[in-house]
């Protein structure tokens, strides 16, 4: 893996774990030369894991919509900064320019990227390990519920993987380097859905 999407909230928790988290995401990605594309915010985690990789020598490509941009929040010091006219071409960048994807804590909008990122594989519009880091069991509730919607039949037992979820950034690189995809709902046939 060259480069991995970091998904990430913009604000800052009053609990330091969170942004300490993200510092090490970033240190982490870099001392493994594997460069960082996230949404291209200075604020919160998104400005923490940023930093923590370009003061650790790692490359970092922010991608950010260009209202976002207007209200001052762009980092102006990654390696590269793509402007982008909306949320739509900002993920559409993520998923070109990477290859995978790890969320770590963050609210509405990171919710909204991981489940594009896993809806996109699970249908085939990628083949890339779409990777869940649980810190302090922020995660616990969705990872129950990702289970439950399982267990009821609306996952797929075949597209069950495709969450892959660890509570250490060691540990979930590694099962995401050994991912092996699955078979996408583009291949499967009507009988098999």
């Amino acid at each position: 893996m060259k480069r991995l999407a970091v998904y990430c909230g913009s604000a800052t928790p009053a609990d330091p774990v969170y942004i300490e988290a993200a510092r090490i995401v970033g240190r982490g990605l870099a001392a493994r030369n594997i460069g960082l594309v996230y949404g291209g915010g200075r604020l919160g985690l998104m400005g923490a894991v940023a930093d923590a990789c370009l003061e650790a020598g790692g490359e970092v490509i922010g991608v950010i919509p260009e209202a976002l941009v207007g209200t001052e929040v762009a980092h102006r010091g990654c390696t590269e900064l793509h402007v982008v006219p909306g949320m739509h071409e900002r993920k559409r960048m993520f998923t070109d320019l990477s290859d995978g994807f790890i969320t770590i804590p963050g609210g509405v909008g990171t919710m909204d990227e991981l489940w594009e990122a896993i809806s996109w594989a699970q249908l085939g519009y990628h083949e890339k390990p779409v990777g869940l880091l649980n810190i302090a069991g922020f995660y616990d509730q969705l990872v129950a519920f990702n289970r439950h919607m399982v267990d009821v039949g609306f996952i797929r037992p075949q597209h069950a993987g495709i969450m892959i979820i660890d509570e250490s950034l060691d540990g979930l690189l590694e099962k995401m380097a050994c991912y092996e995809p699955h078979k996408s709902i583009f291949q499967m046939k009507a009988e098999d859905l």
